[in-house]
């Protein structure tokens, strides 16, 4: 009987640890699969986290570019107003080199010469830039000349006389030519 209660007790024990480990089982893979769930939250959660810093990152690296084209624009702009303030500034030498030269009339000096040629350098110089006289010889354009007066023998809106020369810098207006217009 001693036998029979030892097997007895054998078997009530080996049927306990199999419940215990069925229980410890069960519990682990509730453990794990709390664990699983939990990381799959913190991966969601961290995709989520990824999206939003690209987003950030992209955002800003296109804000850097409208700047840097911003800034670009702005330069260009300042660039053209001082070369059209510069150019404005050498049109009263152009202009006074021109009377010189009409001041002398036939006289073919060394002096009347080197006017002549320095006028030619900074003409030269100017178009480099992108300075031309405006073109007269085309009728009367109220975009491009500034009538000041009538000019009895020339035809209607013909130009007559052209008292100063008109430039334009790149295609924008500098300063209009002052002409007399046929009535």
């Amino acid at each position: 009987m001693a036998t029979e209660q030892n097997h007895d007790a054998q078997d009530l024990q080996q049927e306990q640890a199999a419940e215990q480990e069925t229980a410890q089982t069960q519990a682990g893979t509730e453990q794990n699969e709390v664990s699983v769930e939990s990381l799959q939250e913190q991966i969601a959660q961290l995709e989520g986290d990824l999206k939003l810093e690209k987003a950030r990152t992209a955002n800003a690296v296109y804000e850097a570019q409208k700047s840097v084209e911003r800034i670009q624009r702005e330069s260009e702009k300042h660039k053209d107003t001082v070369l059209e303030k510069f150019a404005k500034e050498l049109l009263d030498s152009v202009d006074n080199l021109e009377r010189a030269i009409t001041a002398a009339g036939d006289d073919t000096s060394a002096l009347s010469e080197g006017v002549v040629l320095t006028l030619k350098s900074l003409l030269t110089s100017l178009e480099k830039f992108g300075v031309v006289v405006v073109d007269t010889n085309n009728g009367f354009n109220a975009e491009l000349h500034q009538a000041v007066g009538i000019a009895p023998d020339a035809k209607a809106n013909e130009i007559g006389v052209v008292l100063q020369k008109g430039y334009s810098l790149n295609g924008r207006l500098l300063r209009p030519a002052m002409v007399l217009v046929g009535q």
